[in-house]
């Protein structure tokens, strides 16, 4: 996979050469390029914004160097793949795992890091008329900028790709992952030693009884999920939920009422 990042902070991105995505880019897995957007513009302050058209506060980043920029990450050769532009914004929509499966089997996605009030929407316009564009929010808050966005979503979509990571069962074992329980999160894990400033691993995990462990997994998943996000329990098909599973959801419910009361 090919991802092009254009950004005014291009030193932001050092954290994609380290771990998994750093190993991946080493082999070849990935082939990730960060460009500098004030490469593309022509004064001398090296310009990359304005006030906005209407009045109101902040300031708005220019089309044109972002136009310029596009158009020569993209390039104009007609046998070239065309690429995926992306866009994180707070008023895009929920990147979620099920998106970052989609994009990891995109061959080409750039990143467009907009800052201050956003980028001219012309810019986006323009894009459309030439490529696929998905405006993406990475959650219900306002970030400085689009490039801590961009590191969360580069690395959810990378970890996907095959070779990646070096157990491919993890990505299919994660909370939100395709599957029976994908809308539950992922409950407590534990590794040596067996015992911890006098806090024992739960003997079941050492049972070596696997049908045990799996059923103690799902009901610490489902506890979890209960007490951290119960909304998405809501999602659950009644006909994936058997009775133990309702009494793990009740048990946890009726422990969270109360100790509401308590409060």
């Amino acid at each position: 996979m090919r991802i092009d990042i254009i950004t005014i902070f291009a030193d932001y991105f050092a954290p994609l050469d380290l771990s998994l995505i750093g190993r991946a880019r080493e082999s070849g897995l990935l082939d990730i390029r960060v460009h500098d957007l004030r490469s593309w513009t022509h004064d001398r302050h090296r310009t990359v914004d304005d006030t906005p058209y209407g009045g109101g506060p902040g300031m708005v980043m220019k089309p044109e160097p972002w136009g310029e920029a596009l158009d020569t990450v993209v390039g104009g050769d007609p046998d070239t793949v065309t690429p995926r532009l992306v866009l994180p914004t707070p008023s895009g929509a929920p990147f979620t795992q099920e998106r970052a499966e989609r994009l990891s089997g995109e061959p080409w996605l750039v990143f467009a890091c907009g800052r201050y009030e956003g980028i001219d929407a012309r810019f986006v316009a323009d894009a459309r008329e030439r490529m696929a564009v998905e405006e993406l929010s990475v959650g219900d808050y306002v970030l400085a900028g689009g490039e801590s966005a961009t590191l969360v979503m580069v690395e959810a979509i990378s970890r996907l790709l095959p070779g990646v990571l070096g157990n491919a069962d993890s990505a299919a074992q994660d909370s939100f992952a395709p599957g029976a329980m994908e809308h539950l999160l992922e409950g407590p894990v534990y590794t040596k030693p067996p015992v911890w400033r006098g806090r024992e691993v739960p003997p079941i995990l050492l049972s070596g009884n696997h049908g045990a462990v799996d059923r103690w997994r799902r009901d610490e998943a489902l506890r979890t999920t209960a007490r951290n996000r119960p909304e998405l329990l809501d999602e659950i098909p009644p006909d994936q939920l058997d009775q133990r599973d309702r009494e793990v959801i009740d048990e946890v419910r009726l422990r969270v009422d109360s100790e509401s009361v308590a409060d």
